[in-house]
C-alpha cells in the first residue's frame, strides 16, 4: 500500500513538495524516475514482498508506480504468466508482466484494489488506471499541456494553486459527495472506477477506456436456486477473505461489529489463520456492540480487543475534515478516523466489510422500494403540499411522508437523493444551483434500464454513494493513519455474482441482506443475525445544536464563502431554524455547509 504520484511537462513545478505531502500513505521509503518529460513518484508503506517490492520498477521499455494489492498475484502468475521468469515475489512486478502482455483487458483476471500508472517509453504513452469499485484513489490535473496524478488531491495542491469550481461545489451540497470525476476544483478529476486514462506524451491527447461496468453485471441475471446461491456466496467469501489474510507479509487483523457482515469475515479469516486479531470499537455514549462482537469472538478463538473510543470533537475535527482536502459531508469520517487511528497500533492491515450493504440488499430503505410502496405512495402524492413537515425522524409519520416524497420526485436525481443523503430534499428552493446534470444524466440512464427499482436502487448506490462517499471516507480515515483497509465484499467475484442475484435473494419481504442472514445461520449467534442494521451512530444533531454549536456560528457568519450557495437570508433561516425543518435535517443541513467552510478557510 503507497501513494503515487506523478507529472507531465511540470519542470517548473515543486515536485518535492508533492511528494512530502503524500508521505502519510507511503512512510517507508521514497523514491522517483524521470523519463523525458514525464516524472513518476512512489511513497511505499511496505506490506507484500518487502524487500522486492521497490518502485518504480521497470522492465525493458516500461515502468510502473501501483498503489494498492492484487490478492490473485501468484496464481495470475501460475496460470497465465507461466512463462515469465520473475525476479521478485511483488504483486507490482506480477501486474506490470499482466499489463506488458493483455493490456487493459488484462485486468478481468485481477482481484484487488488498486491505483496504477503504466509508463511506456518507447510508444511514449502514460497509463492512469483505477481499480473496479474506486477503493484506491487516483486523482488528476488536466490544463493545456500540463498532467499532474496523485492518490490524493493534497499532493497536486501542494504542487499547484487550484481554484474552486463552484458549479461542482454547488452540486456537492445538494448531494453530500462529488459524483463520479467531479471534484471541488477547476480542471481536477477524479478518474472514474473500471477506468482506464491514457496521455500521450508528445500530443497531450487522451484516451479513456473502461474495462469494468456496473450496468453489465446487472444485465447478467442468472437463475440460482437459493441453496445454489449460498453455496456459491460461502465459496466466494473464503476465496475472498483468504486471499485478503494470505497476501501480506505482515499480520492482518479485522474489525468486528456486532453485525453480520463483519462476523461472517471472522468466521472466514478464522480458518486460515491461529490467532486472529480483532477489534471491537465502544464509542463513549453510543451503541455498544461488544456484547454481540465477544460473542463472535469467543466462537473463533480471536485475539479480541475492545477498542473504547473518546472522540474530542471540538479540537479534532476541523484537522479530519482537512484531511480530505475538499469538502466532506459524512460526519461518519470522525469515528472512521478514531478506529483507523486506534487499529495501527496493533496492525498495519485490517479487514472491513465495505460494500456488503450495497451489494448484498442490507440498507433499510430498499424495502419500500422492493415491496411496491413507493408505487402505492405516487397515488397519494397529492396529499403530500396539505401535510405537515416531520419534526421527528423516528416517528411513524416522519417514515409515511418519507415515502409521499419519493413518490413525488420528479426526476431521478430528487428520487435518489431522497432515498439516500436527503439533505436539503424539500428544501432544495434555498439552493444556489445543485442541478448536477452529470449525476442527473447518470441516474436517468439507470431509470431506463429496464431493471427491477430495486435494482436500480443498489445500483445507484454502487455507483454513486458508495465510490464518491463511502470508499472515499475510509481511504482517508486509513491511509491518514498508514493503516490499510481490505474489503472481502468488494472483491471481483462478489462484484460480478451479487448483481446477478434475483431481488428476493436480497430483499425478501421486510428482511434486508436476505442470503448473507442466512449464510450466517451457519457461522453466527441466532440473536445477532436478525439485529437491525447500525452503522457509526454518530449524534450529529446533538453535536450541531451542543457541542458545535458555537464554532459553526462563528464559521457560518454573514458573508460567508458557503452563504454564496443558497437563496438571500437562507443562512439565517436555517441557523435559527425559522422555517421549522426538523432538527435532524437541519443538523445534515447545517453539517453540509460548515464542512464547506471549512474547506475554504483552509
Amino acid at each position: 500500500m503507497c501513494a503515487i504520484a506523478g507529472a507531465v511537462n511540470c519542470e517548473d513545478l515543486s515536485l518535492d513538495a508533492m511528494q512530502s505531502a503524500l508521505r502519510h500513505r507511503g512512510p517507508d521509503a521514497q523514491s522517483r524516475f524521470t523519463h523525458g518529460n514525464c516524472t513518476l513518484i512512489h511513497n511505499r508503506l511496505a506490506i507484500q514482498d518487502i524487500e522486492g517490492g521497490i518502485q518504480p520498477m521497470h522492465f525493458g521499455r516500461y515502468a510502473i508506480v501501483f498503489n494498492g494489492e492484487i490478492y490473485n498475484h501468484l496464481r495470475i502468475r501460475q496460470n497465465h504468466l507461466a512463462d515469465v521468469r520473475f525476479t521478485t515475489q511483488s504483486d507490482t512486478e506480477t501486474l506490470l508482466h499482466l499489463l506488458i502482455r493483455d493490456g487493459i483487458s488484462g485486468l478481468e483476471k485481477v482481484d484487488g484494489m488498486f491505483a496504477v500508472a503504466l509508463l511506456d517509453k518507447e510508444a511514449g504513452s502514460l497509463t492512469l488506471i483505477r481499480d473496479r469499485m474506486g477503493k484506491k484513489p487516483l486523482y488528476y490535473y488536466r490544463h493545456q499541456d500540463r498532467l499532474l496524478f496523485a492518490s490524493e488531491i493534497g499532493g497536486i495542491r501542494a504542487a499547484l494553486p487550484l481554484e474552486a469550481d463552484e458549479t461542482a461545489l454547488g452540486n456537492y451540497l445538494r448531494a453530500g459527495y462529488f459524483f463520479g470525476e467531479s471534484t471541488a476544483y477547476k480542471h481536477l478529476f477524479s478518474l472514474e472506477p473500471g477506468t482506464a486514462l491514457t496521455v500521450d506524451l508528445h500530443s497531450g491527447r487522451l484516451m479513456k477506456e473502461r474495462y469494468f461496468d456496473p450496468f453489465a453485471a446487472h444485465r447478467n441475471q442468472t437463475s440460482r436456486t437459493e441453496a445454489e446461491a449460498l453455496e456459491e456466496a460461502d465459496a466466494i467469501l473464503h476465496q475472498s477473505v483468504k486471499d485478503r489474510l494470505l497476501s501480506s507479509d505482515l499480520e492482518v487483523g479485522a474489525f468486528l461489529s456486532g453485525g453480520i457482515d463483519s462476523g461472517l469475515i471472522v468466521a472466514a479469516a478464522s480458518r486460515y489463520t491461529d490467532r486472529l486479531k480483532t477489534f471491537t470499537v465502544s464509542f463513549d455514549g453510543g451503541y455498544d456492540e461488544a456484547p454481540l462482537a465477544a460473542e463472535v469472538a469467543k466462537r473463533y478463538g480471536t485475539d479480541h480487543t475492545v477498542i473504547d473510543i473518546r472522540m474530542d470533537v471540538k479540537n479534532d475535527l476541523e484537522q479530519i475534515l482537512r484531511n480530505y482536502s475538499q469538502p466532506f459531508f459524512d460526519s461518519s469520517a470522525l469515528p472512521s478516523y478514531y478506529v483507523a487511528k486506534a487499529a495501527k497500533k496493533h496492525v498495519t492491515v485490517v479487514l472491513n466489510g465495505d460494500g456488503a450493504d450495497e451489494l448484498f440488499g442490507g440498507y433499510r430503505r430498499y424495502v419500500p422500494v422492493a415491496r411496491g410502496w413507493v408505487e402505492h405512495a405516487k397515488k397519494l402524492r397529492f396529499l403530500k403540499p396539505m401535510l405537515p413537515k416531520p419534526k421527528d425522524k423516528k416517528h411513524l409519520y416522519s417514515h409515511f411522508y418519507r415515502l409521499l416524497e419519493l413518490g413525488s420526485a420528479t426526476d431521478p436525481l430528487a428520487f435518489y437523493l431522497s432515498a439516500s443523503s436527503d439533505i436539503f430534499e424539500g428544501y432544495t428552493e434555498v439552493l444556489r444551483g445543485g442541478e448536477n446534470l452529470p449525476m442527473q444524466e447518470h441516474l436517468s440512464c439507470i431509470a431506463a434500464s429496464g431493471f427491477s427499482p430495486l435494482a436500480q436502487l443498489m445500483l445507484a448506490d454502487q455507483t454513486c454513494l458508495l465510490p464518491s462517499n463511502l470508499l472515499v471516507k475510509m481511504d482517508i480515515a486509513t491511509m491518514a493513519n498508514s493503516l490499510e483497509g481490505r474489503s472481502p465484499f468488494l472483491s471481483r467475484d462478489f462484484l460480478h455474482f451479487a448483481p446477478e442475484l434475483p431481488d428476493n435473494l436480497k430483499i425478501n419481504g421486510r428482511t434486508t441482506k436476505y442470503l448473507l442472514r442466512h449464510l450466517a445461520e451457519n457461522y453466527l449467534p441466532k440473536r445477532l443475525i436478525h439485529q437491525p442494521k447500525r452503522g457509526f451512530e454518530i449524534p450529529l444533531r446533538h453535536w450541531v445544536e451542543n457541542d458545535l454549536d458555537g464554532m459553526i456560528r462563528d464559521y457560518l457568519v454573514p458573508g460567508c464563502y458557503a452563504e454564496r450557495f443558497l437563496r438571500e437570508g437562507a443562512l439565517k433561516t436555517i441557523l435559527d431554524n425559522r422555517a421549522g425543518i426538523a432538527p435532524e435535517k437541519r443538523a445534515k443541513m447545517l453539517w453540509a455547509l460548515f464542512s464547506l467552510e471549512v474547506w475554504h478557510r483552509s
